[in-house]
């Protein structure tokens, strides 16, 4: 059985592939994936692989990094949009024999929340 990082980057390859099959092969039936900066939760492989089917094109996904420990593992990945702007998200996956059975992913927008002018001084901006 492959270890739960090779498992993770195989999910973003299978969703960069748009292989809505073989992302699902490698969902748990009962996945939960949370989404606190939406708000939002999605219940079940078939809503997940469905959100994700149904997102407009002209996206492509980068991963930037991957960090395991145990069952759970981290990702980060870019996802450029042709018409949405870059998107940055940091995903936290639990990984069970074989399977992702959980999530909660933070996505955002480089750039779009705005420093406040107390730490100007104190930082560099990127």
């Amino acid at each position: 059985m492959n270890p739960p990082s090779a498992i993770v980057r195989e999910f973003w390859e299978r969703m960069q592939a748009r292989d809505w099959e073989g992302l699902g092969a490698l969902l748990a039936d009962d996945l939960a994936v949370e989404w606190p900066v939406s708000g939002e939760r999605i219940v079940g492989r078939a809503n997940f692989v469905g959100v994700n089917a149904e997102y407009p094109e002209g996206w492509s996904i980068h991963v930037l990094r991957i960090v395991a420990d145990g069952e759970t593992v981290v990702s980060e990945v870019e996802v450029p949009h042709e018409t949405m702007g870059v998107h940055r998200v940091v995903s936290l996956w639990t990984v069970r024999d074989g399977r992702i059975t959980g999530g909660r992913e933070y996505w955002t927008e480089p750039g779009s929340d705005p420093s406040p002018q107390w730490r100007a001084a104190l930082v560099e901006r990127v």
